[in-house]
């Protein structure tokens, strides 16, 4: 067993800012390479936040902004590995699968490496920037927090704005009549 990244959405707007969005549960890597060569001023505005910001999930080569570290089996790796060589053929035009596949398990060795040191389901985020020419990347862990009122004995970690309780009783409440409104 061993760890890698999965996309994961916690709200719509992966689907709003990246022009392909990730979906959920897909394998993830890093992706810097679609951008190597590139300068940040050619970007267009969905390709400059996928920059900043953006994981690229290996079946769809959409972005993610946010990863969760997952147990990946050994066949779940290599279906890893051969989901992004397709893609590699597909979308950035290598030449076979035999060509990509070397390029396709450095990606993903370097995404296992980026998980290595975290615990399983550990939220990574990503930030890039192009620095006199050089791509530079920075890797943040979101964890579940522990010490507060709300740690995870109670709310599993993370905090909640609000609970929703299910009541057996009907307590029959006219909303309309608390308005200050009635049929006529």
């Amino acid at each position: 067993m061993t760890l890698l990244p999965r996309t994961i959405r916690l709200d719509p707007s992966d689907a709003v800012v990246f022009a392909r969005a990730a979906e959920p549960g897909e394998w993830a890597v890093p992706g810097t390479f679609l951008f190597w060569g590139r300068p940040a001023g050619s970007l267009g505005r969905k390709e400059q936040i996928a920059f900043r910001s953006g994981f690229l999930g290996v079946e769809s080569f959409g972005h993610s902004t946010l990863v969760v570290v997952q147990e990946a089996t050994p066949a779940e790796r290599a279906q890893a590995v051969a989901a992004l060589a397709r893609g590699l053929v597909t979308h950035l035009g290598a030449p076979d699968l035999a060509t990509a596949a070397p390029a396709a398990e450095e990606e993903i060795a370097l995404a296992e490496s980026l998980c290595r040191d975290h615990a399983p389901n550990t939220l990574i985020a990503l930030h890039r920037r192009q620095e006199a020419g050089e791509i530079r990347e920075q890797f943040r862990t979101l964890r579940p927090r522990q010490d507060t009122a709300f740690g995870a004995g109670y709310l599993q970690g993370h905090d909640r704005a609000f609970d929703f309780f299910e009541e057996e009783e009907d307590h029959g409440v006219d909303l309309i009549a608390l308005r200050g409104e009635r049929d006529a």
